[in-house]
């Protein structure tokens, strides 16, 4: 006969701890931290994570001895050269996942479009994350 106390206590038990994303808030209206009350604000999951990304993306890659090598894009890359839509399209996707994939919360992107107005290129996607769907738009 199977003991099944004993059988079920053997088995290993491992948790799975799930951690939150957690980021100071930042105004990118105005390029600075946001502050209430000349306090400090954080702010977690989802906006945390859309925090995250934007900063990622606007930060130049190896710049900066603050942040590690795999931090940032080379998005500025793109700039000056005369490289058809489809090219520049497929190149700032490119360059986009390979930044935010960084992160262990983000799983995915999808619904990426670019836009070139003149001489500017905005970016928008959907990031797929553990914390659910965060949408950015005008990268």
């Amino acid at each position: 006969m199977v003991d099944l106390i004993t059988t079920v206590g053997s088995f290993p038990t491992t948790e799975t701890t799930i951690t939150v994303p957690k980021e100071f808030a930042w105004d990118f209206d105005n390029n600075d931290f946001l502050l209430v009350d000349g306090k400090f604000q954080i702010v977690t999951g989802k906006e945390a994570l859309k925090v995250w990304i934007r900063k990622a993306l606007k930060t130049p890659n190896s710049i900066y001895a603050a942040y590690s090598t795999d931090y940032g894009s080379n998005l500025d890359s793109l700039v000056g050269t005369r490289l058809s839509i489809s090219l520049i399209e497929s190149e700032s996707k490119r360059i986009v996942w390979e930044c935010i994939s960084i992160n262990t919360h983000i799983t995915g992107m999808n619904n990426f479009s670019v836009n070139t107005t003149k001489d500017i290129l905005t970016i928008s996607f959907t990031a797929l994350t553990d914390q659910g769907e965060v949408t950015i738009t005008n990268v």
